[in-house]
């Protein structure tokens, strides 16, 4: 019997954070999918679309594997007390906790980071130590059963280093092959240190109110190192 991989889901998150590292989970040996919400109603992307849930907080099965994406509406989940009962839960029996991007402070928000090595997106990597997390700048970081990955894109990567662990190297080559994932990015300015100046200046801008929001957050929570 394959694993039960959960993904929690909520508003305004990063619709790529979840649908990159799904395309790839999904193709684990009889996986079960659940896609986990506060409510049965339909959940909003940051891109427009919505997504609907099969499973509520109520009638979500054990997980094998939860996996909490990232997005602005973490700022929310930080504060739901239920939500985070639910990853507390989950996390208390799964084989693997993961996060991608800034879901990761989900994680520390339910109390699941203390002392772990752990990545999130660039810009908020400085606030891993709020949580009492070590940060290490890489796409994907290992720490026994809690994995992280770094911001959006990194899902995937994440998801085919976790195949990887769980189906072996042959499956999880098959799984990139058959997705054709082989990144050639057309620019060079994928990372804070590839970009010009000017590029990070930009980005900085546009970030910077998010980000304001995102440390009022943190300040109104009981942090281990707040």
């Amino acid at each position: 019997m394959g694993l039960t991989v959960g993904f929690l889901l909520f508003d305004d998150l990063t619709q790529l954070d979840f649908t990159g590292p799904l395309q790839v989970l999904n193709r684990l040996p009889d996986a079960e999918i659940a896609l986990i919400a506060k409510s049965e109603g339909p959940v909003r992307t940051d891109c427009g679309p919505f997504i609907l849930p099969n499973h509520t907080l109520e009638t979500a099965p054990d997980l094998d594997l939860l996996c909490v994406p990232g997005g602005y509406g973490v700022d929310a989940v930080m504060q739901d007390a239920a939500m985070l009962d639910f990853v507390r839960r989950q996390a208390a029996q799964a084989q693997y906790v993961t996060s991608v991007c800034t879901g990761a402070f989900i994680l520390g928000a339910a109390g699941l980071l203390r002392g772990v090595r752990a990545t999130t997106h660039w810009r908020y990597h400085d606030h891993l130590k709020a949580f009492g997390a070590i940060p290490v700048k890489d796409r994907v970081v290992h720490d026994g059963r809690i994995i992280t990955g770094g911001g959006v894109t990194a899902g995937i990567d994440f998801a085919l280093s976790l195949v990887r662990e769980i189906a072996g190297e042959d499956h999880a080559s098959a799984v990139q092959l058959s997705l054709e994932y082989d990144p050639a990015p057309p620019l060079q300015a994928g990372r804070p240190e590839l970009a010009s100046a000017q590029v990070r200046d930009a980005v900085e801008s546009r970030m910077g109110p998010r980000l304001e929001a995102f440390k009022t957050v943190l300040e109104s929570l009981d942090l281990p190192n707040g």
